[in-house]
């Protein structure tokens, strides 16, 4: 992956002068005034790990696979949010892990936990490296290492008759995809970081994918977990549902790497799809839009994939990254993706009963080509972020969800803590925003905000994320639908659960890690009072 970037560096498409045009006449973008350190330039700062700290890495993994050169610490240093980029690509390393070890397999893990649990050096486990809230800047004042898993990067077994498969945490996307198709068999399961992200970042961050309303979220195909921390293994689930007690598996889901590291996950898995189709439908408004997509999903039949962008979203084409400043007019209404995987029978049932009801609800029928066009360019969206931040505009995103009756609140509280923020500090920003995921119960709302970037990008910035947090809470939102929790969104996290589901998550922590080792200050906040 591009180290001050996303993605494959071949990938990278600059923004069309036309766009480049209309960002400066809207919105006041302005070129930036120094290119990006390259990559030979940034220099970490001297590796703060003892000689006896680093013999116990390399006796657990071999020497070849302990790593403290300059580069692999640079690309092992923050995640991919909009302020990682912008720190980064000025030679702003600070926080680069001071070493990199790479195991390959569970004991090793375990042999690297232990030592450092015994030597007081922090561990992040690093996977894809595609964090967008901080989850990979831990709080370590005396040095960490990236746990880089991608030796473990296997498809160990396939069970056939009762559809699941055991894979390792380092195997990222695609590969999964390729390893089980051959033997007929699908996760269904594309973030638009697939690319990129990693089994076992799937499962300690909560991932959703794209076709979530069809095939679930990454947490719910998950049937056990191996997990490996300082105190030893843990060996999570044997049934798709018990009632053996509370289900240890959804302490280790969303952990984010505080409490574990996961060295296998076994999947529910699907079989590949015979058709695949994408249509797009026309709704008037996002909430005429809204009522048909909650109809579906509360009362069916379900599409795959279901979602819907709202006029400013429709507007611009972010539905089809390929396509931005096409020239859309200004009655495009709101977009809705529509995509149905399966037997051609299934995909014919499920397509007439879901055509019926959104053009009951209003919608209008506009063919497979958008459905097309936005499944081509499904994971081209931070390739467009990069190309934004290359023209001198700030962009970021953040998601949330609520139920359905409170998902219009949400909708304005946020819009508009953006829209008022950035406004008053000179910067008037584009709100754009889809909802991503459906569900019976609510849905969850996806935010872009685009926006000159002022003299301090990330500080800048701040302020509006912090309204828009409070926003979020205020209006009945979680704080994370699937992004997680990381170091940015931690104290708004504590405030979503209370100060007794602090202390809780706190007691599991000092009972797995009481080293403290384990990605410290992600995820949980601190207890004051201690």
């Amino acid at each position: 992956m591009l180290w001050s970037g996303w993605g494959d560096p071949a990938k990278a498409t600059p923004l069309p002068d036309s766009v480049v045009g209309l960002l400066r006449d809207l919105l006041g973008v302005r070129p930036r005034q120094a290119a990006p350190k390259p990559l030979e330039a940034v220099e970490p700062a001297p590796c703060r790990l003892s000689a006896k700290a680093l013999d116990a890495l390399r006796d657990a993994v071999g020497e070849t696979h302990v790593r403290t050169d300059d580069v692999s610490r640079v690309r092992h240093t923050r995640g991919k949010s909009t302020p990682d980029l912008l720190r980064i690509r000025t030679g702003s390393v600070a926080d680069a892990p001071d070493a990199v070890v790479l195991p390959a397999s569970h004991d090793e893990v375990l042999a690297i936990l232990r030592a450092c649990a015994e030597l007081r050096v922090a561990v992040v486990p690093f996977g894809g490296g595609t964090s967008v809230v901080g989850g990979l800047a831990p709080r370590a004042h005396d040095g960490f290492v990236a746990l880089d898993l991608r030796r473990l990067d296997g498809l160990l077994d396939v069970d056939p008759v009762s559809r699941t498969a055991v894979l390792q945490p380092g195997l990222r996307g695609p590969r999964a995809e390729e390893l089980l198709a051959e033997h007929g068999f699908t996760l269904g399961h594309f973030p638009q970081s697939f690319e990129w992200a990693t089994i076992g970042g799937f499962a300690a961050a909560r991932s959703s994918g794209q076709a979530s309303a069809g095939y679930g979220r990454f947490d719910d195909m998950v049937v056990s977990l191996q997990v490996a921390t300082p105190q030893g293994t843990l060996d999570i689930g044997r049934a798709p549902r018990s009632a053996a007690g509370p289900d240890l598996r959804q302490l280790v889901l969303g952990s984010e790497g505080a409490f574990g590291v996961i060295t296998s996950v076994t999947v529910r898995v699907s079989p590949v799809p015979e058709v695949k189709v994408y249509e797009g439908w026309r709704f008037a408004s996002f909430a005429d839009g809204q009522a048909a997509l909650r109809r579906l999903a509360q009362d069916g039949p379900s599409p795959t994939v279901l979602r819907l962008s709202d006029e400013a979203e429709t507007l611009i084409g972010l539905a089809d990254p390929d396509a931005i400043g096409g020239g859309l007019s200004s009655d495009a209404g709101c977009l809705a993706i529509a995509g149905y995987e399966g037997t051609a029978a299934q995909v014919a049932q499920r397509r007439e009963g879901a055509r019926a009801v959104l053009r009951a609800a209003g919608g209008e029928f506009l063919g497979e080509e958008p459905g097309a066009k936005w499944a081509n360019g499904r994971f081209s969206a931070p390739y467009l972020r990069d190309a934004l931040l290359d023209a001198g505009a700030f962009a970021e995103t953040l998601e949330t969800a609520a139920v359905w009756s409170r998902v219009p609140e949400l909708y304005e509280a946020v819009r508009t803590a953006l829209t008022d923020t950035l406004t008053g500090a000179g910067t008037p920003p584009l709100v754009m925003c889809h909802v991503s995921h459906v569900y019976g119960a609510g849905a969850s709302l996806y935010f872009t905000v685009v926006s000159a970037q002022g003299e301090d990008p990330v500080a800048h910035w701040a302020p509006a994320k912090r309204a828009a947090c409070d926003a979020i809470l205020a209006a009945g939102g979680t704080i994370s639908h699937h992004h997680g929790v990381g170091t940015d969104h931690r104290d708004w996290y504590a405030r979503e659960i209370g100060p007794l589901g602090v202390e809780i998550l706190h007691a599991v922590k000092d009972r797995l890690d009481p080293a403290g080792v384990l990605n410290p200050g992600i995820l949980l906040p601190p207890l004051y009072n201690r």
